[in-house]
């Protein structure tokens, strides 16, 4: 059995890099000047593969009775499935995982920026805007089941749960940005006026000063963070609820942690010439914090927490070292 499996893996590999080098190739000169290589890219590739299987062994695992379908999805969990025709690509976008980036990258792909060439000069409200790109909703039955042929390539990015939990917090209730300040007067000032016994005028004001404690208990209360007791916010949403995995069948498997060799090759097998995820973009302090939030918060908080994303730990191979230095039993 054992060899079998190694076999196919084998014939994969090999069918795989057959289509890779059939792809047009990228030119020298892309926006960043980051040269793609055949090794770099195979590497990636073998990687992806492995992905790919342990996320269907995962799929395999959780579904018992349940087999939806495509046509089992609702507009709302299709909201996030960018369809570029085109380039027969399909990418779901992960609020807090570098989906900005992308949205601006695929704008350069489907020639909604004519302004130049650098991803990182188109605004993030105009990447972000309602109407910018064609979503799988908006197919037809027929062009949907073309999303699953081979030439197709669907792509997702992922991070680890409690990093891109930890993001969202910081970027949207603890930072001082417009964005920030939008979330501080609506959830910030919910979750202190519901959460913190005896607040300040001014923090019941402005909710700009919600502690990460806080944050978790209002996700640990679904009455408060959860839209008809069924929804989070997506930038606190489960990733396998935005992007239903087991039912996409995702060909590329990206991560945070590999983010630029994940989107070169999920740009290179959708045949994009001459351009590259860019590189300018600030690295993230997220995961060197992760032990300063989380170690004041109780471990039944924490264990609570992870099951709500439990779905992600499992489906996309994470676990709670990095946050807690054991995993829970």
């Amino acid at each position: 059995m054992a060899h079998n499996a190694l076999q196919l893996f084998g014939i994969l590999l090999i069918y795989t890099f057959a289509q890779l080098w059939a792809a047009p190739a990228f030119g020298d000169g892309n926006n960043n000047n980051v040269k793609i290589t055949k090794q770099s890219l195979e590497l990636t590739q073998t990687i992806n593969i492995q992905r790919q299987e342990y996320l269907q062994r995962q799929c395999d695992l959780l579904r018992d009775a349940d087999t939806q379908t495509v046509d089992d999805l609702t507009d709302l969990q299709m909201d996030h499935m960018i369809v570029d025709k085109e380039h027969k690509l399909l990418y779901c976008y992960v609020p807090k995982v570098a989906c900005t980036n992308w949205k601006r990258v695929l704008m350069l792909l489907t020639g909604k920026w004519q302004n130049g060439t650098d991803p990182l000069m188109i605004p993030g409200a105009l990447a972000h805007s309602v109407g910018m790109f064609t979503k799988f909703s908006d197919l037809s039955e027929k062009m949907r089941m073309q999303v699953f042929s081979e030439e197709y390539t669907r792509f997702i990015l992922v991070r680890h749960p409690f990093e891109r939990l930890l993001s969202a917090y910081r970027n949207k209730l603890e930072g001082g940005s417009p964005s920030a300040r939008y979330f501080q007067s609506r959830v910030g000032r919910q979750i202190v006026h519901e959460l913190r016994p005896g607040a300040s005028n001014a923090s019941l004001e402005l909710g700009n000063d919600v502690q990460f404690g806080e944050f978790v208990q209002y996700l640990l209360t679904p009455e408060l963070s959860r839209t008809n007791q069924t929804d989070y916010n997506e930038h606190w949403e489960v990733i396998a609820k935005l992007c239903n995995p087991c039912v996409m069948k995702y060909n590329v498997v990206g991560k945070y942690d590999t983010l630029l060799d994940d989107s070169a090759l999920a740009l290179y097998l959708a045949g994009a010439k001459n351009l590259t995820f860019p590189t300018g973009h600030k690295p993230s302090s997220t995961r060197a914090n992760l032990r300063k939030y989380f170690d004041p918060l109780p471990i039944g908080a924490i264990r609570r927490l992870y099951e709500i994303y439990e779905e992600d730990f499992r489906l996309f191979d994470y676990g709670l070292d990095d946050v807690l230095g054991f995993e829970f039993g």
